[in-house]
């Protein structure tokens, strides 16, 4: 079966078993930005990762550097505020969607899911093309539990204490403006990124968005993608 383009890594959100067609490769790519953004997460978070090691590829790069993440949150690490600006900056660049996982729950479970939602509802307001798309992708992991204990803000908060404020204010902003992005933007990436969690019920919205919910799903089946023509008439038929 294939899934909807984000992989069904063990803890992550459930993936329905449905006949999606698997999101495409983006169509605009900066991979000078990417690589930028790994360099500053070596840098930022102190990783055992030798800069000037000689580089076959970026992907290979991008191995490296999220597999360095990983064994560090293990062994336990503090983050500072400047790193959870760069761990946001390179899950929003991170090309492959399976993959921006590794820099959005180590910011989760230091920071907390309100701070990392309201951080890529920004890029996907204020954000290029490239980053609104980035942001849509990323916005999947960022209901994650908190299963990193070892991972602390430098502030001193107790990662996976119970988050005292609400984030459904800023889930329900978040789908509004996902919904005017997807409506506006005719940028293929960004209008492929939203769609797969951007909900066409009209239930999930105030009245005065209900004639746009319409709109946007005219525009999804009648769009000249093929994985957007594709998807929607799952979301639709769900």
């Amino acid at each position: 079966m294939a899934t909807d383009g984000h992989g069904t890594d063990a803890g992550g959100p459930a993936v329905p078993v449905q006949e999606f067609m698997a999101l495409p490769g983006r169509a605009e790519r900066r991979e000078d930005v990417y690589e930028t953004c790994l360099e500053n997460v070596v840098r930022r978070l102190g990783l055992d990762v030798a800069l000037e090691t000689e580089r076959e590829d970026l992907w290979t790069w991008g191995h490296v550097v999220r597999a360095a993440i990983r064994d560090a949150c293990r062994r336990g690490i503090v983050l500072s505020g400047e790193s959870f600006d760069v761990l946001l900056r390179a899950a929003v660049h991170e090309p492959d969607p399976s993959f921006n996982r590794w820099f959005i729950e180590p910011a989760l479970n230091a920071f907390g899911h309100r701070r990392v939602q309201i951080a890529l509802l920004g890029y996907l307001r204020m954000g290029t093309d490239l980053e609104r798309a980035g942001a849509a992708r990323a916005w999947y992991w960022s209901a994650l539990p908190l299963r990193m204990p070892v991972v602390r803000a430098e502030n001193g908060r107790a990662t996976g204490q119970a988050e005292t404020d609400d984030g459904s204010a800023v889930v329900a902003e978040w789908n509004e403006a996902a919904l005017r992005e997807f409506v506006s933007n005719e940028h293929v990436d960004v209008r492929r990124c939203i769609l797969p969690e951007l909900s066409l019920r009209k239930s999930a919205y105030p009245p005065e968005l209900h004639a746009l919910v319409d709109t946007a799903t005219g525009i999804a089946r009648s769009h000249p993608d093929e994985y957007i023509r594709h998807r929607v008439e799952h979301q639709v038929g769900d």
